[in-house]
């Protein structure tokens, strides 16, 4: 699998919320005969039948009248047969017609009943069913609420393949140091090498070391702090002569902020007839007091003293060159060169140290007490003397395989971040250059080949507005709260300093940089030939990600915040929406970074954080986003929608209509 940098972390939540549970159906209230509907037909039917039961009655009386009459021989028997007969059947059709409408009042009161009886069978049958749907429902809901607060939410953050170089615009000393510690830390626990160039001054790298040092198995690594390191520098300090006087003359040309090409010939043609004159090999020392010898300044007798040269070698060189225009040609250009190169004077005169087998991890950082001059030679030559390194190597390797930090890199020249930058790419070597502010010269390289470009906080105006129109202002992210908060509480204000490693030793120092030892014998061709390196290490991510958490601020401060909350989900949800816009680069996160890459449909940009302590929670993981199970989020099951609302049944059944006119 191709090597690859790991820039930070994305915060994500493929299984989205599930919401609520979903509602338990209500049983509607039984549907029940209604006294008052009784009532009423009864009392209707009473005005009903009142006409029939006033007939019923008179017409008894007529009967019981005829009845009386016939027995006390008032009325002729026949009449009064005749009349009590009509009168009987009188009283026998209005009773009939009571006793029908009495029957038609219970048969509807039964059939309403029935009916009634019915829909409340209907909807206890319905109820059963939706309370089984409700079952699968809430099944569902809980797979898929498990499946969410179960789930990764942090997710590697890893440009593709074919990205070679990073560029890193913007950002403060802090989101520098954990941007380095993260992206380091796990490039060394794949086996990786790591090489670091600090021109800030300012330690960034210290908590890559603190993990180092807590990591056992992760790397040895080595530190020099220049210029107080320089005697046991051995960086281009066994070049040949044509190689040193390439290295010597760019550095000095690099430092110069007006360096012409014709200077550059000058310089490099005088330091190789100096190296010539000298020997082979000659020390840095050796060459100054030469340049000194034809610059004309002091006395050669000192230096011949001090055993840095001959008095045949300073005869030799006085004569070297002729009288008049050459001459004082010669001597401006000598007294420019050792008047930077006498910084260097002190490079690889210490005793050769023994060499450590597994030294994948190696610093180089200017020191805080280093002056403007220094700091800008020193700085000029880091780069050159590393990008001979890289071209004299073993040639190109796995890309990423040996990983390139240059932190402060706007202090170099164009033309030397271009060397570097081809002699990365020639190589297979992962190179990342950080920048503090966009000068002209960086604008126009920033993102610029086979590059991906990481913006970080630009708290300068015009800065911020090029990066805004560079990627575009209509994208829009969602900030997480955790990248906010931990922001929030992480300064830039540190009161270590790296500590130069001396000796191998298996203790943490007081300023968490643990120490090894490397032979200062080897040649230049060592620094690259780590890239080539296959050796896997033998730390799991779980190692590392402890000694992020126990060795740095940064893990320590995330580790607080994420337990300080009831649960690891609600103390790390989506915090805001923000624009790519101007006022927004302005006030992003200390550890927060727009990556920006061209991928397979187009620019694609990814909002990552580079805090290392995320590494140490439960809710990160190490496979990329889309990839395993967190792929896709549950599926949830078909049913006809029971949300929030049971089923509609529809409008209850019409009542009758008491008032409803006999027909």
């Amino acid at each position: 699998m191709t090597a690859r940098l790991h820039l930070g972390w994305q915060y994500a939540t493929p299984c989205p919320d599930p919401g609520p549970p979903p509602r338990r159906p209500t049983p509607r209230e039984r549907e029940r005969l209604n006294p008052d509907w009784v009532a009423a037909q009864r009392r209707e039917e009473n005005l009903l039948n009142r006409p029939l039961k006033a007939a019923a009655a008179g017409s008894a009386a007529v009967l019981a009248v005829l009845v009386a009459a016939g027995l006390a021989g008032w009325l002729n028997a026949i009449v009064v047969f005749l009349a009590a007969s009509c009168a009987a059947w009188a009283v026998a059709i209005s009773a009939n017609a009571i006793w029908q409408r009495e029957r038609a009042l219970r048969a509807r009161v039964d059939a309403e009943r029935r009916r009634l009886d019915g829909i409340s069978a209907g909807a206890e049958r319905a109820l059963f069913a939706w309370q089984a749907e409700h079952a699968v429902l809430v099944r569902d809901w809980q797979a898929r609420r498990v499946a969410f607060d179960q789930q990764k939410r942090w997710y590697p953050v890893t440009p593709p393949a074919g990205i070679g170089r990073i560029d890193i615009a913007g950002g403060t000393l802090a989101g520098w140091s954990a941007m380095l510690t993260t992206a380091g830390a796990y490039r060394l626990a794949e086996g990786g090498a790591v090489t670091v160039l600090d021109l800030t001054g300012a330690a960034v790298a210290l908590d890559l070391l603190a993990v180092t040092t807590s990591v056992r198995t992760l790397a040895s690594p080595r530190v020099w702090v220049l210029p107080e390191d320089l005697p046991r520098f051995d960086l281009g300090a066994g070049l040949d002569g044509r190689a040193l006087a390439d290295v010597l003359s760019l550095a000095v040309s690099a430092s110069e902020e007006q360096g012409t090409t014709r200077d550059l010939s000058v310089d490099n043609a005088i330091l190789e007839r100096i190296i010539d004159v000298l020997g082979a090999r000659p020390p840095v020392a050796a060459i100054t007091a030469a340049l000194r010898a034809l610059a004309q300044v002091g006395n050669p007798a000192d230096d011949v003293a001090a055993g840095l040269i001959s008095a045949d070698q300073v005869d030799t060189l006085r004569a070297m060159f002729g009288k008049g225009a050459a001459e004082r040609v010669v001597i401006e250009r000598a007294w420019a060169l050792e008047s930077q190169l006498r910084k260097l004077a002190a490079l690889g005169t210490a005793a050769a140290e023994p060499s450590a087998q597994h030294d994948r991890l190696r610093v180089v950082a200017l020191s805080r007490q280093a002056g403007v001059l220094d700091g800008k030679v020193l700085a000029a030559y880091l780069a050159v003397a590393m990008t001979h390194a890289l071209r004299e190597g073993t040639g190109p390797a796995e890309p990423w395989q040996h990983t390139l930090f240059v932190l402060d890199a706007d202090k170099l020249r164009a033309d030397v971040l271009d060397r570097l930058s081809d002699a990365c790419e020639s190589t297979g070597t992962g190179l990342v250059l950080a920048y503090r502010t966009l000068a002209p010269h960086v604008k126009q390289r920033l993102g610029r080949g086979d590059a991906a470009v990481g913006l970080m906080r630009l708290g300068n105006a015009e800065d911020a507005k090029t990066a805004s129109e560079q990627l575009g202002t209509e994208h829009r992210f969602v900030l997480s709260q955790l990248t906010e908060t931990i922001g929030q509480s992480v300064t830039d204000t540190t009161g270590d300093s790296y500590t130069t490693s001396t000796g191998r030793s298996d203790s943490v120092s007081a300023s968490r940089s643990d120490s090894d030892s490397r032979s200062a014998g080897r040649s230049t061709s060592d620094w690259p030939n780590v890239q080539a390196s296959r050796s896997r290490s033998e730390t799991d991510s779980d190692s590392v990600s402890a000694g992020l958490s126990l060795s740095t601020a940064w893990g320590r401060t995330t580790s607080a915040a994420a337990g300080s909350s009831e649960s690891t989900a609600s103390g790390l949800q989506r915090s805001r929406e923000f624009l790519v816009e101007q006022h927004e680069l302005q006030r992003l996160p200390v550890s927060a970074m727009i990556v920006s890459y061209a991928g397979a449909e187009g620019r694609e940009l990814v909002l990552a954080d580079v805090n290392p302590g995320i590494g140490a929670l439960s809710s990160t993981t190490m496979r990329m986003l889309g990839e395993g199970p967190d792929r896709a989020a549950v599926a949830p099951v078909s049913h006809r929608g029971f949300g929030a609302e049971p089923p509609n049944l529809g409008p209850p059944p019409p009542r009758l209509d008491w008032r409803r006119q006999r027909s």
